[in-house]
């Protein structure tokens, strides 16, 4: 009897709670679409969800929907056929590299334009230059930086010391991954591999992102600023990518074939991978979850360490309501502000892109929390732009498609790249 009396005064709260909430909702004057992409492990959408509720508590005006519509690509492309179809999305967090093609679709308006007071200028200046770069284009600022991140180097302390390695230090050049690599590979009595030295993910979706790190440490780059070239036959990115395949057919340290970038952090957490070259994203996850010590560390170079920014921008889109447009610039103001940001980054592991967010308390006690954050924060000053181009999911697909090639043995490096890089000159010729 008592649990039912407990749990029949539970339910009466919550659906208290539910019906204030529904009629805060049902009172508000304009009403937005909030598309969000769900795209590393922990509880995104529940942390999501709180900012919403919190921003809606103080502009009771405005009711925000937020809609999971799966990874970054799904995303874009859900958010692309709403707005054809004439019901866009007021506001969608998209990757950064998805702007040349947004632009392209005229479907976007220029978040700058919205920032017309002094307060909002200095808001706009308070934005790492670095990320605030992938938002701007043709002289116009035309997304905020909010999910951004790094890629690092997550490495199992305890197995660098099972394998005789010194636990606190990371491998600094491709040469001593390898080593490292060798080191802590290891096998069965009947010789099947039971955990690998290192996985780079090579599926759609991540492929290009972690690729274009490992150009800039052979200090290459894919693509020009302005989107419209690629450089894929240049003699250090055909190295790179076999450097890339060699970790597996020479090297025997790597998983053959394609590594999954969805299952990358379980494969980690179960030791079945000692090292793993992955989103700063997931860093609270791995926090969390891990049952052995772990490190992060910036990706090693060859000579010159380098990483690749990447995640996702806030965009409002063009045809919603003049109404609806400056509510999402209120959200986009919210969710970026200096507080929200660092208490995102605490939530996932996610970079702040604001200086003034690593001086609230919030990242400065994480900071003595989690000391692996800073690495982030130190390499991006080494970090380049995502691969990004006009019709960008085209060519995208296309450098995917060739990497996929060469990981899985179709083709040799030079051969898919020179290939990729006949295809996406036919893409990108009309934009030149």
């Amino acid at each position: 009897m008592l649990f039912n009396k407990r749990s029949a005064l539970r339910l009466t709260a919550i659906s208290l709670s539910y019906l204030a909430l529904s009629a805060t909702t049902a009172l508000a004057e304009t009403k937005i679409d909030f598309y969000y992409p769900v795209q590393v492990g922990g509880p995104v959408t529940k942390v999501i969800d709180g900012y919403v509720e919190k921003f809606m508590a103080a502009n009771p005006d405005i009711a925000v929907a937020p809609i999971y519509a799966g990874n970054y690509n799904d995303t874009t492309t859900k958010a692309l056929t709403a707005a054809k179809a004439g019901t866009p999305p007021t506001v969608a967090v998209l990757l950064a590299t998805d702007v040349f093609t947004l632009i392209d679709e005229d479907v976007i308006e220029p978040v700058g334009s919205f920032a017309t007071s002094a307060e909002d200028k200095a808001w706009i200046d308070g934005f790492m230059p670095a990320y605030l770069k992938s938002a701007q284009t043709d002289g116009q600022l035309w997304s905020v930086p909010f999910q951004r991140s790094t890629a690092v180097l997550y490495y199992n302390k305890q197995a660098f010391k099972d394998a005789g390695l010194d636990g606190e230090k990371y491998p600094t050049t491709w040469e001593e991954m390898v080593a490292a690599g060798k080191a802590v590979t290891a096998k069965d009595a009947n010789g099947q591999v039971t955990r690998w030295g290192v996985g780079i993910a090579g599926n759609v979706g991540s492929a290009q992102w972690l690729f274009g790190a490992l150009s800039a440490q052979n200090s290459a780059k894919l693509v020009n600023d302005e989107g419209t070239e690629t450089y894929l036959t240049d003699l250090k990115v055909v190295e790179a990518l076999q450097f890339w395949v060699d970790l597996s057919t020479k090297d025997g340290i790597h998983p053959p074939g394609i590594f999954e970038w969805g299952t990358a952090p379980a494969d980690f957490l179960a030791g079945r991978v000692a090292m793993i070259w992955h989103t700063t994203g997931n860093l609270t996850n791995l926090r969390k979850n891990a049952t052995f010590e772990f490190g992060v560390a910036p990706f090693p170079g060859h000579p010159t360490p380098a990483s690749v920014l990447g995640g996702g921008n806030l965009y409002i889109f063009k045809d919603a309501s003049d109404e609806q447009k400056a509510a999402a610039f209120k959200l986009i103001k919210f969710l970026t502000s200096d507080e929200i940001l660092a208490d995102w980054a605490v939530q996932t592991g996610y970079v702040a892109p604001r200086d003034d967010s690593w001086k609230t308390e919030t990242l400065k006690t994480y900071m003595v929390e989690a000391p692996q954050a800073l690495v982030a924060l130190e390499q991006i000053p080494d970090s380049v732009p995502e691969f990004s181009t006009h019709e960008n999911a085209r060519t995208t697909k296309i450098l995917n498609d060739a990497l996929a090639a060469a990981l899985t043995g179709n083709k040799t490096p030079a051969e898919a790249l020179g290939d990729a890089q006949a295809e996406i000159d036919k893409v990108l010729k009309p934009y030149r």
